[in-house]
């Protein structure tokens, strides 16, 4: 049974008398543990409730149209906790992260309920038959941390004993007709060259249900003592990465008319290749997973500067960036240079001491690294920095400190611009959001 937070007032169980604090037991006589058996058993048009209020049972009957929400709400959006992550993987990011930081960016989820709400990536180790037999009864197209199709191999990897065994549910899973997207956080020496064939082989066995793969590079901070003794890739072994990613591509698409694999656009950054054009991406399907991203971003930015009309007089600014995207966002800048003379853009690049050099993308920068990069630099009007440097929703850097804090510190106004090449040509020229 669950605990009802409250009760949507004019809500289909407002009408009906549900109060808070009842406690909801079953939908349709099947029992409610979570999000998904409410969202799944409310669907219907004409739904039994089986409630209990001080004891006592009772049941209530509401009709509505289907999907129509039932108005109630819980305590948590899950309707209960976070299913914590039962592996310990070599390249998890999170045990390299310094001590000291908020509690929240310690914690590692690995919920399958999330991975069908919110796109998160889960390993499947925690599932147990009935997990997968309700994905499959619901029809819950997830994502999955596969890594490795090597049973071997997965287990050294995650150090979960039950890890090569779980992969049993991927083909489970597609042969019931579920959707999966699928990663590979590959690290040099372990999941590359031979195995990473072996993993693209594997996955290409269960397509089309294999919607697509992503294939990332692991991160290595400098808060690694004690953990597996990690690569990072270099120029060559990043090429290599991209060449066999190349040659499933090729299978694919005379196979199924699509590349389903992509390696992420920090590889061609790494490899100092050129980022491939927007019809190399498809549908973008992996976009949230760094794949196409810079792409999507430079086509937006050459878009937007044809239709751009320059208003104001003379404006300089800076951007910040990590130093793996720099080379793109300078392009950009000199862009729109070429395109309004009264701009003047300077690109920083930002050297990230937080984490160490390693790490070189834009989303891991922090506000003491800015402030002791950009302190004695003239910033011009405003500095401009990504939106993925910054906590969902709020102005909290990853160090916990703020927009403000950052505009004091370096005497300048702070603007801060998503992925988007508009919101960005818009953010140069100092346009009014």
């Amino acid at each position: 049974m669950v605990k009802i937070n409250s009760v949507i007032p004019g809500s289909p169980c407002d009408r009906a008398g549900i109060r808070p604090d009842d406690l909801l037991s079953k939908i349709n006589g099947n029992s409610v543990k979570d999000v998904l058996d409410y969202m799944y058993y409310a669907a219907e048009t004409d739904v039994v409730l089986d409630l209990v209020r001080h004891g006592e049972e009772f049941s209530v009957t509401i009709k509505k149209d289907e999907y129509d929400d039932l108005g109630l709400e819980f305590e948590t959006f899950l309707m209960d906790s976070k299913q914590r992550c039962s592996n310990n993987c070599v390249f998890c990011f999170i045990d390299q992260m310094p001590p000291g930081m908020r509690e929240t960016l310690y914690f590692k989820d690995d919920d399958a309920r999330l991975s069908f709400l919110q796109g998160n990536y889960v390993t499947l180790t925690n599932l147990d038959q009935a997990d997968i037999d309700r994905i499959i009864k619901m029809k819950l197209n997830i994502n999955v941390s596969v890594h490795t199709t090597n049973p071997e191999l997965r287990v050294k990897m995650m150090h979960n004993r039950f890890a090569g065994e779980k992969l049993k549910f991927i083909r489970q899973l597609t042969d019931s007709g579920i959707k999966l997207n699928c990663q590979v956080v590959c690290c040099p020496g372990l999941n590359d060259g031979d195995e990473l064939r072996r993993t693209l082989s594997d996955l290409g066995e269960m397509m089309p249900n294999i919607s697509s793969m992503a294939v990332v590079p692991v991160g290595v901070t400098k808060y690694r003592k004690g953990l597996y003794p990690l690569k990072t890739f270099t120029r060559e072994t990043a090429a290599e990465t991209i060449d066999i990613i190349a040659e499933y591509q090729e299978l694919f698409l005379e196979k199924y008319g699509t590349r389903t694999v992509f390696p992420s656009d920090e590889f061609f950054l790494i490899a100092e290749r050129d980022i491939p054009p927007a019809e190399f991406y498809e549908d973008y399907s992996q976009y949230e997973n760094g794949v196409g991203m810079l792409r999507s971003l430079m086509d937006e930015f050459s878009q937007a500067l044809e239709t751009a009309e320059w208003e104001g007089g003379q404006r300089t600014v800076s951007i910040a960036t990590g130093y793996s995207p720099y080379p793109i966002i300078c392009q950009l800048a000199e862009l729109a240079q070429e395109h309004f003379p009264q701009l003047k853009c300077n690109v920083w690049r930002i050297r990230n001491d937080f984490f160490g050099e390693t790490i070189t993308v834009t989303g891991l920068i922090t506000a003491q690294d800015l402030i002791a990069q950009l302190r004695y630099k003239d910033l011009g009007d405003q500095l401009l920095i990504s939106s993925a440097m910054l906590r969902s929703g709020s102005d909290v850097f990853l160090d916990d400190m703020t927009v403000p804090e950052v505009e004091k510190a370096l005497n300048v106004s702070i603007r801060s611009s998503a992925n988007d090449g508009y919101e960005l040509l818009d953010a140069i020229m100092g346009v009014s959001f």
